[in-house]
């Protein structure tokens, strides 16, 4: 069922980017497998599924270890500084970084293992209460300020839309994420290269892609519901 789920959502995320002119190998879709159990993950592994994201940086640890050949897991969710080690030679991407204070305590951990931590700055483009991130004003010099330090490599944005009812609501918040990619992108910072726009989710990801996403976080539509209860 899980597999079945993955190639529905796949063939979405294919016919999303060549509406929009793009190819499908523009977009990487990550199947976020947070609060899932490791078995849903090799279940995919086995139909070649390579990219996963987990929200909580415990819980990526674990399946990182227990995970049953090499898979590239994405740190999705907000970061605390204390969590930061379990996840900084982990994590082939830190989509969650708001803060210099946060990227302080990245570069410190990256700087002590002798890696390079590849982030995407998140911002807050909605600027909505219960959400982490940078607005939309400050994420240029969010960048800049992140930029100097020698062990992160900035590598784009990332964004969580509002949940609405009718995904064409978000196509003015994925837009205004773009827009800021390219603006971004023309100053041309060291260390910063912009290449990836990580937006987009069960609910709208194909309004997301259509509006220029390169990465897609699909939870439910492919894992189901999920209880956080357990």
């Amino acid at each position: 069922m899980i597999e079945e789920n993955y190639r529905e959502v796949e063939a979405r995320v294919r016919e999303a980017a060549i509406r929009s002119g793009r190819t499908p190998e523009e977009v990487t879709l990550i199947a976020v497998s947070k609060t899932k159990p490791l078995s849903d993950i090799e279940a995919l592994i086995r139909i070649g599924v390579r990219e996963f994201g987990e929200n909580k940086p415990q819980e990526l640890k674990e399946k990182f270890d227990s995970v049953s050949q090499p898979v590239h897991f994405h740190q999705i969710g907000h970061l605390q500084t204390n969590k930061v080690k379990y996840v900084i030679d982990r994590a082939v991407l830190i989509h969650s970084v708001d803060s210099v204070h946060l990227a302080e305590q990245i570069q410190k951990e990256a700087e002590k293992r002798g890696v390079t931590a590849e982030v995407l700055i998140e911002v807050n483009a909605a600027e909505e209460d219960t959400k982490f991130g940078v607005t939309l004003a400050d994420a240029p010099g969010l960048v800049r300020e992140i930029s100097a330090f020698p062990n992160i490599h900035i590598k784009g944005l990332m964004t969580i839309a509002p949940f609405v009812d009718d995904p064409e609501e978000n196509r003015p918040v994925f837009r205004a994420m773009k827009q800021l990619l390219l603006d971004i992108k023309s100053q041309k910072i060291h260390n910063v290269d912009m290449s990836v726009l990580s937006m987009g989710m069960t609910n709208d990801f194909e309004v997301a892609i259509e509006e220029g996403a390169t990465m897609v976080r699909v939870g439910t539509a492919i894992f189901g519901e999920r209880d956080y209860n357990v």
